[in-house]
């Protein structure tokens, strides 16, 4: 169903009770038949062709290349939750058999996760198909059982509009609930809010600003029924500049972050925006070459108005707090293009400025320049939840300080050690979350298969005959017979 827009109260209650009742006939499909659906979602958005990368072109100013590797990380995530089903394990289904001669006596108890209902994805602006109508948000879901009901993104509709289409296509060839997947459109807060207080919604999934995110968080908590709302909100991803690293190869870090600090204009949640080191003559040779290589980075376009606008906005009160000194392109842009800003300021500065924490997204990064690893410690720690954070550093520098790593993981989700934070594999072991404020929920990822456990709640089953229970629960189910048949149980 894809609706032009979403004007009242009512035509809301209309979307998720449409949800609700589909949600009722989806989640008793079978794995397979579930897997066979992200399959086909998979082959209809690749059959948008060229008409799908052209429109988003011309909505985001993404370039080709750009576009063509994120259609193949959001079919790539379809796939991966499709196979993710036929090989079953993520129910996590438990069997703990009766026990009639014990006193007192034990039942017969099983478990397994079970789908939320309906979910309300919110598309973002920076990843018009991995995180938005298709993305990892709504794959999760539907994988989980759950039905979805997407709100698009405004920067970029008619590329929503296009992949809703491959999704109805997926739908009708599969024959499931129509209303198994809904996309709507509808610009304001008020139209966000009454989603996520809907009585029918279970579940709400957003990436996007920390603004955004913390409003949906505490809606769904003003609710009668609050409800789970997984937000990404972005992050400053911040970067740990050791002393022998930078004395052995100061020159290399800086191409490599420069590099990673304007990667698509810098418009990544895992941009590295701040970078801390002690005031040396290695960290001097660093912020030289640093300096030397944003230089050479040329003037782009940003995806849309409303991230260019708040670029601009974020750095000049960025480069306006006492103490900041910029570095390279003291100006954000002009009115159609944007260059890479590279700023300092020393660690105690930093520490008084509780403004400098906060994220400015695009091509922006503040070098912190600290007295010795005290201070660094001291202001890695004050900027705690992040999505990630990284140590450039060698054998010496981990031998000297050991206790980096563990302080590591309690500041991000993901610790990087001698590398850049953009780039998100998507694979099981991927974990993009973070404690709050990068995300609402850190006990959860938002990229990988375990993804879909944000979608799902364990239910347990006490004496139920073995002819009522799920298949998973089975003593023999349809997927272990399967296992046992090829010969590899393990498989």
């Amino acid at each position: 169903m894809s609706l032009s827009s979403i004007t009242s109260l009512p035509e809301i209650d209309l979307v998720m009770e449409q949800s609700m009742q589909a949600f009722l006939d989806y989640k008793k499909t079978n794995p397979k038949e579930r897997a066979s659906f992200l399959e086909r979602i998979a082959f209809e958005i690749e059959a948008l062709g060229e008409e799908l990368i052209r429109t988003t072109q011309a909505e985001t100013n993404l370039p080709e290349a750009r576009l063509l590797g994120e259609r193949g990380r959001t079919t790539t995530q379809l796939r991966m939750f499709a196979a993710m089903l036929l090989e079953g394990s993520w129910v996590e289904a438990s069997i703990d058999h009766a026990i009639p001669e014990r006193v007192p006596a034990k039942p017969d108890i099983r478990k397994m996760l079970v789908p939320l209902g309906p979910v309300v994805v919110f598309g973002a602006s920076n990843f018009p198909y991995a995180y938005s109508t298709a993305g990892g948000d709504t794959a999760s879901a539907l994988a989980s059982g759950s039905s979805v009901v997407v709100k698009a993104h405004p920067a970029h509709i008619k590329t929503s509009e296009l992949i809703a289409s491959a999704i109805a296509k997926a739908i009708s060839f599969c024959n499931l609930p129509a209303h198994t997947f809904q996309h709507v459109e509808g610009n304001g807060f008020e139209t966000g809010k009454a989603l996520v207080q809907q009585s029918n919604t279970a579940a709400v999934g957003f990436t996007g600003s920390f603004s955004g995110g913390r409003a949906l968080y505490d809606y769904a908590a003003a609710r009668p029924r609050p409800i789970p709302v997984f937000s990404e909100m972005g992050s400053t991803n911040p970067v740990v500049l050791l002393q022998d690293a930078l004395e052995l190869n100061a020159e290399v870090i800086a191409t490599q972050y420069a590099g990673s600090i304007t990667l698509g204009v810098g418009q990544f949640c895992t941009n590295p925006g701040l970078l801390i080191g002690i005031k040396s003559a290695s960290l001097d040779r660093f912020k030289s070459s640093l300096i030397s290589a944003i230089n050479q980075v040329p003037a782009a376009k940003m995806l849309h108005q409303g991230i260019l606008t708040a670029y601009q906005k974020n750095s000049a009160i960025a480069l306006s707090t006492n103490g900041v000194h910029s570095l390279a392109n003291e100006n954000a842009s002009n009115e159609i293009n944007t260059t890479p800003i590279i700023a300092n300021v020393s660690g105690a500065d930093f520490l008084a400025n509780e403004n400098l924490k906060d994220e400015v997204f695009g091509p922006y990064a503040l070098l912190i320049e600290c007295a010795d690893i005290v201070e660094v410690k001291k202001v890695w720690n004050s900027v705690s939840g992040q999505l990630t954070t990284s140590i450039m550093g060698t054998d010496n520098d981990f031998a000297a300080h050991p206790e980096l790593i563990e302080m590591a993981t309690s500041i991000a989700g993901r610790v990087l050690l001698n590398g850049v934070p953009t780039g998100v594999d998507v694979c099981a072991s991927m974990v993009h979350g973070g404690p709050y404020p990068a995300t609402t929920d850190s006990r959860f990822t938002a990229v990988g298969i375990n993804a879909v456990k944000r979608w799902v709640r364990p239910v347990c089953y006490q004496n139920c005959p073995d002819h009522l229970l799920p298949d998973a629960l089975k003593e023999i189910n349809p997927l272990q017979l399967k296992r046992m048949i090829d010969g590899n149980p393990y498989q």
